[in-house]
Parts: structure tokens; sequence; C-alpha cells
């Protein structure tokens, strides 16, 4: 029996060439238009998101 891709866990993450796992900021959905502007900036950007590779292949089993 095969494991599953996790296709939440898919949609929020994206794993580059190098295997490298990166994550969205939280918290950027709505409410933006009083923040500074340099903070609405830093929300676009991807952050490395911490997770072993054992416990990414649970969720991502065809990308390990």
């Amino acid at each position: 029996m095969t494991t599953k891709t996790n296709k939440s866990f898919a949609k929020r993450l994206k794993i580059t060439k190098k295997n490298k796992v990166l994550a969205r900021v939280p918290g950027q959905n709505h409410f933006n238009a009083k923040k500074p502007r340099q903070k609405q900036l830093h929300q676009k950007k991807w952050v490395k998101f911490n997770i072993g590779k054992k416990e990414l292949s649970h969720y991502l089993p065809l990308n390990s």
C-alpha cells in the first residue's frame, strides 16, 4: 500500500531544486490595509520551513 500525498500540505509548501522546503509567512490573508508597507511586502516572501525528511516523506511521499 502506498501513502497518499497530503493535498492541504502540498498546497502550502514549495520544494526547491535543492530540496529546501519553503512556506509562506502566516497571517497575511486579510486586515493588511493598516499595516506598514514594509510588513506587507515582507509577507509576500517565502521562508524556510523546518521539517525533517522522514516527516516530510509522510506528507509528500513523491517529492522526497
